[in-house]
């Protein structure tokens, strides 16, 4: 339909521009195609996280939620636009502090939240509200996720002797003391997504810590609980596992975005191709240029005068 456009408001600027022996300016009329290509919208695929929750620290201590996941397509004008990646939060250093919850991760109006921290053992121990929510630490209540963005983090039940795991992008975390006395619960689940051209799951939440057992972290680089926590994955937006002498740090978020590539150029981030599709990956913050194809995009024939 673009193209059928262009052809006939190329043919009224010529019918225009022309008479009996006059000729067409064919700069002009390219300007006036490029002109057209730039202010027309692009649809892009996005995908947004959020970088994980930090981890809670000793004993019966929750774990790090999953940083938030946004997803969806956008029409998007020809411009520059901010990427902004979170980092994951750092673990808790002491019974009397809570993990640190992740950084928020930014495309255009989109905003994945950071995960929340994990509870601690001692006075802290509830988790933190964030993308997912923190797990909880000595019979408190979880941080709750924000929205559609992730799940909530498990609770830790009475006289459970386990941390609760965090919430994951698609599952919430499992409260400690499910699975038996003194198991820390498991990390929930993050979502799988295939815009990179790769099946992936992104924003796993992280295990909880137990006084027997530990928690497993979630699909989509949930760090386990343990004495010493497994970290989540950066790049994935995994929460930190909770542990007895380390908590786990959070990983970093992530920031991807695909187009047709017969449709656009752009710069920015690691590019790939996947088919029709080529794919920007930011896993740091930095600028996504995007403009009309290299070349113009599809070649139009210019109008033919004729002497009557």
């Amino acid at each position: 339909m673009k193209k059928i456009k262009l052809l006939f408001l190329s043919a009224l600027i010529a019918l225009s521009l022309t008479g009996c022996g006059q000729s067409v300016d064919n700069n002009y009329l390219d300007n006036q195609k490029d002109e057209l290509l730039g202010a027309s919208p692009v649809e892009v695929e996005y995908l947004v996280v959020g970088g994980g929750g930090g981890g809670g620290f000793q004993d019966e201590s929750g774990a790090g939620g999953g940083g938030g996941y946004q997803a969806g397509t956008s029409s998007i004008s020809f411009d520059t636009y901010s990427i902004t990646i979170g980092g994951g939060g750092n673990g808790a250093t002491s019974a009397n502090q809570r993990g640190v919850n992740g950084s928020d991760s930014v495309f255009s109006t989109i905003t994945a939240v950071g995960g929340g921290g994990g509870g601690s053992w001692n006075g802290v121990d509830g988790g933190s509200n964030g993308g997912c929510g923190g797990g909880a630490a000595d019979d408190a209540d979880a941080g709750g996720g924000t929205g559609s963005q992730g799940g909530n983090g498990g609770n830790s039940r009475d006289s459970s002797g386990g941390g609760g795991g965090g919430g994951g992008a698609s599952q919430n975390g499992e409260a400690g003391g499910v699975d038996g006395t003194n198991y820390g619960g498991d990390g929930g689940n993050g979502t799988s997504n295939d815009i990179s051209g790769t099946a992936t799951y992104y924003a796993g939440g992280g295990g909880g810590v137990g006084n027997s057992e530990h928690g497993t972290g979630g699909l989509g680089g949930g760090g386990n609980g343990a004495f010493v926590a497994g970290n989540g994955t950066n790049g994935l937006g995994g929460g930190g596992g909770a542990g007895y002498t380390n908590a786990g740090e959070g990983g970093s978020g992530v920031v991807i975005i695909r187009y047709l590539t017969a449709e656009a150029s752009a710069t920015g981030g690691t590019i790939t191709t996947d088919g029709l599709y080529t794919v920007h990956t930011f896993t740091s913050s930095g600028d996504f240029i995007i403009s009309a194809p290299t070349g113009g995009g599809a070649s139009y024939p210019q109008p033919k005068l004729m002497w009557f």
